[in-house]
């Protein structure tokens, strides 16, 4: 659930699952700076970057480039590539004609040779994919020997939680499928995930040649209580279950 759209509801079957080339431009122009992405995911996966001046990153489905564009900003030497084609081409128009931009797909192999990143971000992406062993496998190949992969996934407990609310008797211990429809600038689009458990995910990177650094669970950026009093909780820190964040170090 990278952004919570206009409108959503769980629905049957499309031909077509998770195509961003049929909303790309509404889905990026929405997603600029929504409380999900603008106020709570980007910065997320910036603070847990750090300093990346001088580093080597792959964006991983950088979708209009967004992320890209900021750790560019930080001195980062940034590649990308997305499997929208749409998506690729917003990208292009936001970093520049000579971005090192590129259509590809996680699911198969990767077009970057062994141990060329520091630095691997895969935001929002795994939580599309039933198998994570050959996507993992991938992402490890590209890092060089101690490199960092900083992902964000859907918390499995708020998927559960939601499935339950919505009558669904889901099971936080399996791995399983759900879908729901997003409708975004008037095109209704079929969105389909999985959602595994907080140990089927670690015991994934761990096979992987992984060691979990970091799992967080922050609170949204400075700002975000001002700008969506009635969607943050009554709480210190305004934290909600949305995303887990990882920083995985290549072994």
């Amino acid at each position: 659930m990278p952004f919570v759209p206009e409108s959503s509801s769980e629905s049957a079957d499309l031909a077509v699952v998770n195509d961003y080339d049929s909303f790309a431009e509404a889905y990026s122009a929405g997603n600029e700076a929504s409380l999900i992405n603008g106020y709570y995911t980007r910065p997320a996966i910036l603070d847990l970057a750090g300093d990346v001046a001088g580093r080597r990153i792959l964006d991983v489905g950088c979708g209009s480039g967004p992320i890209s564009a900021a750790l560019r900003d930080r001195g980062a030497t940034v590649a990308g590539f997305d499997s929208s084609t749409k998506m690729v081409e917003l990208a292009r128009k936001r970093l520049g004609p000579d971005a090192d931009l590129q259509i590809a797909d996680l699911g198969h192999p990767l077009p970057y040779p062994d141990g060329v990143f520091d630095d691997v971000i895969a935001a929002l992406v795994l939580h599309y994919l039933q198998d994570w062993t050959a996507p993992l496998a991938e992402l490890r190949r590209v890092l060089k020997p101690g490199g960092r992969l900083i992902v964000a996934v859907d918390h499995p407990f708020e998927i559960v939680l939601r499935q339950r609310e919505a009558g669904h008797d889901s099971d936080y211990f399996a791995t399983y499928n759900w879908s729901e429809e997003w409708t975004q600038g008037g095109h209704t689009a079929q969105m389909s995930f999985w959602t595994r458990p907080l140990h089927a995910m670690t015991d994934a990177f761990t096979a992987a040649g992984f060691r979990t650094a970091v799992i967080s669970e922050p609170p949204p950026a400075p700002g975000a209580r001002e700008l969506f009093p009635d969607r943050l909780p009554d709480t210190p820190s305004g934290a909600f279950l949305c995303f887990l964040f990882f920083v995985l170090e290549a072994t």
